[in-house]
């Protein structure tokens, strides 16, 4: 199966020519969570949404446990779209974990991408007291995080989607988050959230030479701003901004505002 169908691509927006955005999504979720900003986009860029192999209408016979145990095979795939799609440079919008693969996409093949927008990102969850680094969470804290997913994933789900996407007052998005998780597979989401919470891609971002965006959002439990501010340093000539939005999710808690944020820089990096 070719990497289109394998990861169920869908490609939006204007004619050909348009500067092209690529948004990936996060662990537990798919390209259902870019909805409410596709139609923003859509107006002044081609816009390509897909699912990581594992989740929503990918092709689940294509995950297997070696490739997808690390970043690695995620890497491979996004450049392998990049090329199928064969649109020229694109700009790349990685949420939360995604945003790794797109660094470490962009340190292998720099010429595929305009630029690369770091959505609530995190190089390192686990503080590193030794060295002063915060990621916000203590190895004890994914330890018992892992060790409760493991034990009982459905369960782990419920508790946990509202926390990661915040807004109490807003309960339906916690509630969004929780069908989300719920509906991957269990053990693809136990290998995938050990990849997700294990990596460490600190030393990476000191190699990307492509421009780059770091928006973090004002109130996010995964991703606190010293994460934010981290990336930012260590990325050569990037920019920060931190989104009036709060939670980990701002592409569903604040979609307008996320948009705006991604259309800004993709139009100035064309």
């Amino acid at each position: 199966m070719d990497a289109l169908s394998r990861n169920h691509v869908r490609v939006t927006g204007r004619a050909a020519g348009a500067p092209v955005v690529m948004l990936a999504h996060g662990f537990g979720c798919d390209q259902n969570l870019w909805r409410l900003v596709v139609p923003a986009l859509e107006r002044d860029f081609t816009v390509v949404v897909f699912d990581h192999v594992g989740a929503g209408k990918s092709d689940l016979s294509a995950w297997n446990r070696e490739r997808y145990s690390s970043l690695e095979g995620y890497v491979e795939d996004v450049l392998e779209l990049c090329r199928e799609l064969a649109l020229g440079p694109v700009t790349f919008v990685g949420h939360s974990v995604s945003a790794m693969m797109g660094v470490l996409a962009a340190v292998r093949e720099p010429a595929a991408f305009a630029g690369l927008v770091l959505l609530a990102p995190s190089p390192r969850f686990i503080d590193e007291p030794a060295t002063g680094y915060r990621g916000g969470f203590s190895a004890d804290d994914i330890r018992e995080l892992l060790e409760s997913l493991e034990a009982n994933y459905l369960g782990w789900s419920g508790t946990m989607a509202p926390v990661i996407m915040g807004n109490p007052d807003r309960p339906e998005l916690g509630e969004e988050l929780t069908n989300s998780f719920c509906s991957t597979d269990p053990d693809i989401a136990r290998v995938f959230a050990r990849v997700t919470f294990l990596s460490d891609n600190r030393t990476d971002l000191a190699e990307v030479r492509v421009p780059t965006l770091v928006a973090q959002c004002s109130n996010d439990a995964i991703a606190p701003p010293e994460v934010g501010a981290f990336v930012h340093a260590q990325i050569p000539e990037s920019r920060l901004i931190t989104l009036n939005a709060t939670g980990h999710c701002p592409q569903l808690a604040a979609p307008e505002e996320t948009a705006a944020a991604i259309a800004a820089f993709a139009g100035a990096v064309r």
